[in-house]
């Protein structure tokens, strides 16, 4: 049989341990790297041949959000399957746009996980009844849903860190960009959002529950 290769990013090591044995007691499941943040899940992608890419969202350092960018660029064909703690109306329409194959709620049950593995793994979707009933509410809004929903990759990734109090330094830093290609993402952040300052940012995005 040939087994479907899993890579698991996660900055909890319980999470990834009880993720291990779980996969292990399916026949044609096999867990072939793991990684604690986005940085290192980039590595893991660009060394190890895997089939699939389990992927949290929140984790310290670069994100799974900012890794989503460079692991589609490394590899194109790889299904990248979210497994977050945050409730799909946060973030699984972005992550979906940005090319994840599925997105999943911690709470579900870990044998959809399986089942959303196995999914993915022939290039389809996976897409729960939660996340198919927010993207159905985007198509039917004229304005195409909530501000932070026109943002494109990029931007919702700069959005996020300006939301967290990262000065614009810290960010191009961390996303090896110019401090002036920076701040021209937080002009058009502020302009598609209609907000003033970072505070509003910062105020929005607790509101919307994106941040803790």
């Amino acid at each position: 049989m040939i087994k479907i290769k899993i890579g698991i990013v996660d900055d909890h090591s319980i999470v990834r341990s009880g993720l291990r044995q779980f996969f292990d007691d399916e026949s044609d499941l096999q867990v072939v790297g793991e990684a604690a943040s986005g940085r290192a899940a980039v590595e893991l992608v660009r060394t190890v041949e895997m089939d699939v890419l389990l992927m949290d969202v929140s984790m310290p350092g670069q994100t799974g959000i900012d890794a989503m960018a460079m692991i589609r660029a490394k590899a194109p064909d790889l299904a990248v399957l979210i497994l977050s703690g945050y409730p799909e109306e946060h973030y699984a329409v972005n992550l979906i746009r940005q090319g994840a194959s599925g997105y999943l709620n911690k709470q579900c049950d870990p044998s959809e996980i399986v089942t959303a593995i196995r999914t993915v793994n022939q290039g389809r979707r996976y897409i729960t009844p939660a996340v198919a009933e927010l993207l159905a509410q985007q198509l039917n809004r004229p304005d195409g849903g909530q501000p932070h929903e026109q943002l494109s990759e990029r931007e919702f990734q700069v959005f996020l860190r300006l939301a967290k109090g990262e000065t614009v330094g810290d960010i191009a830093e961390a996303l090896s960009l110019s401090v002036k290609t920076v701040s021209t993402y937080r002009t058009r952040i502020m302009e598609k959002m209609s907000l003033g300052s970072n505070s509003d940012l910062t105020y929005y995005a607790l509101k919307s529950k994106l941040i803790d």
